[in-house]
């Protein structure tokens, strides 16, 4: 049969931060009330009797009068004798507890016990016979008292004798003990004063940490910055007054910063721009688009109790190139099923022409139709000569043919083959000639034209539309990442093609503006400085002097 352990009693700390913090606030408080008093305690022992012996000293100094040296001169120490009555008198004024007066042989002469007179002192008299003053705590024959010694001079400065008083050391203790419960009750009202403000600090406390542990506290920092360095969206947090209180590794990548951001105002840290205003939630949404560097973000923000906020960053860059190619795709589809339609009247055209035996008329038809395809292809070539970017624009023709809106290369344009970034470039002509092709169909004698030129290395970019142009007050807005007026996609998000565009052109040192064309339509201009190479450097190639 088992016999079961008596359960052990532990005694130590309690766990909540509240009641820890409060019993150590409590222990100072009683430690610093009792140290208090013991020092002002010590000082004042020492005072009180210092004041004593003073007092005393005083005493003697007034009762050694030279009338009082005659009268020893001149009579005999006796319980009647002058020297007696006029020491008792003293005595019994001032509440000293005796006054003894002796000659240059310590014989006493005056003393509370009438059969000390005639005896010889107990305590020598040697300093105040020498002429000294003498203050001191001592025991003699009454009790331990507080001492003044004082020499007894007749009126030409002759000593004769000295005059000692003494004050009972209990009167002195207890003046002592009379301050006490006075000092006491002051050191408590102190401790009572600090208990409740540690009590009150302590449950301001307790509501900031939720009542929780010190364990529990550590466990959840340790979670916190487990969960926040492993998640895979960026998350900053910010302080009343706007600065960077804290960021994980993702945010760190997805807005280009470093530990070192930590603590600077947000501003500062990221510049002016969408995604500081974001941030900073001077502008106001759920999963507001911005873009940071080159890369697309969907941001969240949660003001938080302290007046500061927490933001949550995710990459939408691969997810937003996704949504163009799709955009694209349904797009040439459109074009590939209007092209195949066009292609089958032309064939039922061509198959009756045969079938008439029109065979000149068939074989007119057939030149007519490929020509107007290769006209388009060599107009652009002409004018464009980076095969990218051609490509693109006969691209956009055949589709803009298809909507019926035409698309045409200003006369005047000429793009050598040096471009440093085509493909950023075909970036920027596709979002453009995508807009405008949209705000032109439908309108009146639809067109869309394309001019660009090289000005030595820099690369001028043109776009202008029939639409219905840009109104003035907006011209500005439109190149904010979610700005836009069109039907979102199936993606969901739009408003991201201008805000790109101009990035990149500020990217590179120069502008993207909007404005209006002749006609009232829109017109863009994307102004890209070092665009080009030189003219006698191809991209990719070194000079021919450091060519082997």
């Amino acid at each position: 049969m088992s016999t079961r352990q008596p359960r052990r009693i532990r005694i130590g700390l309690p766990r909540r931060v509240f009641s820890q913090v409060l019993l150590m606030q409590l222990a100072v408080a009683a430690g610093v009330a009792v140290l208090a008093t013991g020092l002002f305690l010590r000082p004042l022992s020492a005072q009180l009797d210092d004041q004593a012996m003073r007092r005393a000293l005083a005493i003697a100094e007034t009762t050694a009068s030279p009338e009082l040296a005659e009268d020893l001169l001149h009579s005999r120490p006796s319980a009647d004798g002058p020297v007696q009555k006029e020491a008792e008198r003293i005595r019994h004024d001032t509440g000293a507890e005796y006054i003894v007066v002796v000659d240059r042989n310590s014989i006493r002469w005056s003393h509370p016990t009438v059969g000390e007179i005639g005896h010889e002192v107990s305590t020598s008299a040697a300093d105040a016979l020498a002429g000294h003053e003498v203050m001191e705590i001592d025991q003699g024959t009454l009790a331990r008292s507080a001492r003044g010694k004082y020499p007894l001079r007749t009126a030409d400065g002759t000593i004769v004798g000295a005059v000692s008083v003494g004050i009972t050391y209990d009167s002195v203790r207890a003046s002592l003990l009379k301050t006490i419960p006075g000092l006491l009750a002051y050191a408590g009202g102190a401790l009572a004063v600090g208990a409740l403000a540690a009590y009150l600090i302590s449950r301001r406390l307790q509501r900031q940490t939720h009542d929780l542990a010190f364990s529990d506290i550590s466990a959840l920092l340790a979670e916190r910055e487990a969960m926040l360095h492993g998640i895979r969206e960026g998350v900053v947090a910010l302080d009343a007054s706007g600065r960077i209180r804290l960021m994980n590794d993702e945010a760190q990548r997805l807005l280009g910063l470093g530990p070192e951001a930590t603590g600077l105002p947000l501003d500062e840290a990221l510049g002016a721009g969408r995604t500081a205003d974001v941030l900073a939630g001077r502008v106001t949404g759920d999963d507001l688009l911005t873009v940071r560097g080159q890369r697309v973000l969907i941001t969240n923000r949660m003001p938080t109790d302290d007046g500061g906020a927490v933001a949550t960053l995710r990459d939408r860059t691969e997810l937003e190139q996704l949504g163009r190619e799709l955009d694209s795709t349904h797009g040439l589809i459109d074009a590939l099923r209007a092209q195949d339609h066009e292609h089958a009247n032309r064939l039922h055209t061509l198959l009756g022409l045969l079938e008439l035996e029109m065979h000149e008329e068939a074989a007119d038809f057939v030149t007519e139709v490929v020509g107007v395809h290769r006209a388009t292809a060599e107009q652009v070539t002409e004018k464009i000569h980076d095969p990218l970017l051609a490509a693109l624009l006969v691209g956009k023709a055949t589709v803009a043919a298809e909507r019926g809106v035409s698309l045409r290369v200003a006369a005047g344009s000429l793009l050598p083959d040096r471009l440093v970034d085509p493909r950023g470039l075909v970036t920027i002509v596709g979002n453009l000639v995508d807009n405008a092709l949209d705000a032109a169909s439908g309108s009146p004698s639809a067109q869309v034209e394309i001019a660009l030129h090289a000005e030595g290395r820099t690369a001028v970019l043109r776009v202008t539309d029939s639409g219905p142009g840009v109104p003035e007050e907006v011209r500005e807005a439109i190149f904010t990442e979610g700005w836009t007026t069109k039907k979102l996609p199936a993606h969901g998000k739009r408003g991201l093609g201008l805000a790109m565009v101009r990035r990149f052109a500020e990217r590179q040192g120069g502008s993207a503006r909007a404005g209006q064309s002749a006609d009232g339509g829109a017109e863009f201009t994307v102004v890209l400085p070092e665009a080009l190479t030189e003219p006698d450097l191809e991209p990719g190639l070194a000079p021919a002097g450091e060519q082997r």
